[in-house]
This record gives structure tokens, C-alpha cells and sequence, in this order.
């Protein structure tokens, strides 16, 4: 079957997470989009801060909570990034929340150096693959787009990859160009959900979001303001390509370490 997505792209509240999640739920209460799948930017309770000390939640915090509150409410899936602390560790963790309140989580694992989220935020080790009425997703986070090995799409292991960000508008240009390189180059639909506005530290935000189809051509393009936006992508047309074009039957092989 087909996919409806739904991608937010917003200001957020600096370092306000019940701020935030009241924010987040009076748009989509507003928007009442009828979807499969709602796409919330990294870190979208706080902005992309490295004070985890005094803002990241309990693993098992409000903040889960809220989202399946409200992914049972809008009877889709919804997915985004928060701070969270585990044990002694912090973690840029992405929660994938269910109507029935199963969840599953990725931690980011390409942690962004110029802005010390490594000094910060303990790297995850395992990519994260979950399925969605017969779509398999794989969802990422921000930094991660700039690894291609780490996003590759092997054997077909998913049909659609997602980026959820805080990527400033200092570096736009290779945002919007990595998101359709990594559609072309794995034979899959992209989505990619920025933020708008300035955060806490000064650094301005484009949005820029986009969905782009495995051909490279983009479905949606937002531009420097805020929006709910559902798009809906096609398995049909997905599978035709691949069928016609099957360039992933001559990918080199390759591992990964940890």
C-alpha cells in the first residue's frame, strides 16, 4: 500500500520540552492530518542543545509519554529526537512510537563534533530498521546524512530513509544536496525534517525540509517557514523503478566495525 507522511517543520522552544511538546501537540490537533507516518525534527524539546545535564529526560520520561499520547490520538506513528539520560550515559536518542504504544529507539551515532555533541552524547552502534504496513524504514538522525556508508541502502534493506535535524542555515546547501544524493545513490524515498527559526545559541535555522523520490527529483521543498506538510509516496512506483533500474545488484560489498 501506499504511505502517507506527515513532516513538521517549526521553531522550537530553547531548552522548554513541556513548552515544546504543548506546541507540537496544538499544531497537530490544529492540522488533524489524516496519515500514516508524523516526522518531528532532532532534539525537537529542546533545540540542539549539549546542556543535558539539566534538561535530558528519563528514558522513560514525559516526553514518551506525550508521543504515545500522540500516536494513539492521531492513529499514526510519529517519530523525533530528545535527550535522554540512561545510567551514567546521555544519549541524542530517536524514538519510532506506535498507536499501541510499542516503541522502538536509534541512538545517533555520527555525534557532531564542531559543536562537541561527542563530549557530550554517547554514540549508538546499531542502525534501526522498522516496518510500517509492509514499508521498511530505516530513521536517522541529522550529522548521520553525511555518511553514506552508514545510511547504504544494502540488499534493499528498507524502502524509505529518514533524517530528523537541527541543521543550520549556515550549511543548507549541503543538506538539500546530500538528501537527494542518498534517495539516488540507495534507490529509496528521503524524507528530511529541519527546524526554522534561531535557537538558544544564535544559530539560524532554513527548515529547507524535504521528500524526495528514489529518482532524485523532490515531491516536496519547503522553504524558510513553518508548516505541516503530508505527502503520500508510492510503493507501486518505488518497486517499478528498482525493477527497472536495479543498479543496487552491482553494489561493492562491505562491513562495518564498530
Amino acid at each position: 500500500m501506499d504511505l502517507r507522511v506527515t513532516i513538521v517543520q517549526t521553531e522550537l522552544h530553547w531548552q522548554d520540552a513541556e513548552a515544546n511538546r504543548q506546541m507540537f501537540s496544538d499544531k497537530l490537533a490544529a492540522a488533524a492530518p489524516q496519515t500514516d507516518l508524523i516526522v518531528l525534527p532532532e532534539m525537537f524539546t529542546t533545540g540542539f542543545s549539549m546542556n543535558a545535564e539539566s534538561v535530558a529526560e528519563e528514558a522513560d520520561g514525559l516526553t514518551l509519554d506525550w508521543m504515545r499520547q500522540e500516536a494513539q490520538k492521531n492513529q499514526a506513528v510519529i517519530t523525533g529526537s530528545v535527550m535522554v539520560r540512561e545510567s551514567d550515559k546521555y544519549f541524542n536518542r530517536l524514538y519510532w512510537v506506535r498507536p499501541d504504544g510499542s516503541f522502538a529507539s536509534y541512538n545517533k551515532k555520527h555525534l557532531f563534533r564542531m559543536a562537541k555533541e561527542h563530549h557530550t552524547y554517547a554514540p549508538g552502534k546499531e542502525r534501526l530498521i522498522v516496518e510500517l504496513y509492509g514499508w521498511k524504514v530505516c530513521p536517522l538522525v541529522c550529522y548521520d546524512l553525511r555518511f553514506p556508508v552508514w545510511s547504504r541502502n544494502s540488499d534493499n534493506a528498507y524502502d524509505l530513509l529518514l533524517y530528523v535535524a537541527n541543521w543550520p542555515k549556515v550549511r543548507s546547501q549541503p543538506w538539500r544536496t546530500l538528501l537527494q544524493a542518498r534517495a539516488i545513490e540507495n534507490l529509496a524515498y528521503v524524507v528530511g525534517v529541519n527546524r526554522v527559526g534561531t535557537d538558544g545559541n544564535n544559530h539560524p535555522y532554513s527548515g529547507d525540509s524535504a521528500i524526495i523520490h528514489p529518482k532524485g527529483y523532490q515531491l516536496l521543498e519547503t522553504s524558510e517557514v513553518e508548516g505541516i506538510h503530508t505527502i503520500t509516496l508510492s510503493k507501486k512506483e518505488l518497486v517499478d523503478f528498482r525493477e527497472a533500474f536495479p543498479a543496487h545488484l552491482d553494489a561493492d560489498t562491505f562491513s562495518l566495525n564498530s
